[in-house]
């Protein structure tokens, strides 16, 4: 599971949530581990278990309500049961008033401790969706991702194969880069994984004898894409690398690979001399659209194949004798 700093998610976060740093600053380092935001109704009352480590815990009107009902100790009793594991940070939502004891113990245990005027559901809903995209599982791969007629599609295929000059072809037919040579791949839910562009590469291509190609500033704001779901697999193969004899024009089974553990759908092209390897990208994407309609071309002349040589058996069954 990946992690990232508090300091990083409040720099990230702070204006669309109004934050303030308050107290806590040397917390700044704490690890989120978890997309997962909670509020700690329970833990205030002395219910431990719902207190959980490297997260970051919200307290709402709910909460600000109940410490303004007990007396001073009492209060001082709640927020060291809220304090007593390994917290994230802590936000005071709602624009509600601090308590001195809640400053107090922040920056005791150096737990960052902000404010937000925004009311807790929404807030919460926001950084959720946030961390579910920074702490998502990740992986890096070498190819060129591109998003290809809507469709989120990374070419694969051995070095100096053609994947940046079919990616500068695809560019110029209005379709857009994501990633070059390095894409970063997260799980961002069960079935789905987001490709993004690593921040030193973002904008650049690299073609052989033309070197290194600004993609912006060459072809325009809409050339370019920072993150994409994964949708299709193109693994470019060189034609006199397969077989022919292996070759089944006609074979129905449809190939997928596996990336973080999400099944991936694939298609291998063979390059060759003559062959105009951006047009049949685009036709496969088109052929993809199709499949996921339940449209196959393979099964439907298979189909018609079988009728037409029944229709044939049946013409030349010799007639019985009379």
């Amino acid at each position: 599971m990946a992690q990232i700093s508090v300091a990083e998610v409040y720099k990230q976060t702070r204006l669309k949530l109004k934050l303030s740093w308050i107290a806590g600053l040397g917390g700044g380092s704490n690890p989120l581990t978890s997309e997962t935001v909670s509020k700690p109704s329970l833990a205030l009352i002395g219910h431990l278990n719902f207190v959980h480590p490297s997260r970051v815990q919200v307290l709402g009107c709910a909460e600000m309500d109940y410490l303004g009902t007990l007396q001073a100790d009492e209060i001082s009793q709640a927020i060291a049961n809220l304090f007593s594991t390994d917290l994230a940070a802590v936000i005071v939502a709602n624009g509600e008033k601090t308590p001195q004891s809640l400053l107090d113990a922040a920056n005791t245990h150096n737990t960052p401790l902000f404010t937000s005027p925004i009311r807790s559901p929404q807030l919460m809903n926001i950084l959720s969706h946030y961390l579910a995209q920074a702490v998502a599982e990740s992986i890096s791969l070498h190819g060129v991702f591109m998003e290809v007629q809507g469709f989120g599609v990374l070419f694969k295929g051995h070095a100096a194969i053609g994947k940046s000059e079919l990616a500068l072809e695809l560019i110029s037919r209005g379709h857009r880069l994501v990633a070059d040579d390095i894409v970063d791949f997260f799980r961002i839910s069960p079935e789905r994984v987001e490709g993004r562009c690593p921040e030193l590469l973002q904008d650049f291509l690299e073609v052989r004898g033309l070197g290194i190609l600004n993609i912006r500033a060459l072809f325009g704001d809409n050339a370019v894409k920072p993150t994409k779901p994964l949708d299709l697999i193109i693994q470019l193969e060189m034609a006199d690398a397969q077989n022919p004899q292996e070759l089944n024009r006609l074979a129905i089974e449809l190939q997928h690979e596996d990336i973080l553990e999400v099944t991936i759908p694939k298609v291998t092209i063979p390059i060759a001399a003559g062959r105009n390897i951006a047009v049949l990208v685009e036709v496969a994407i088109r052929n993809h659209i199709l499949l996921l309609r339940g449209v196959n071309a393979t099964k439907q002349f298979t189909h018609r194949q079988k009728l037409a040589m029944a229709k044939e058996a049946k013409n030349t069954k010799p007639k019985s004798a009379s």
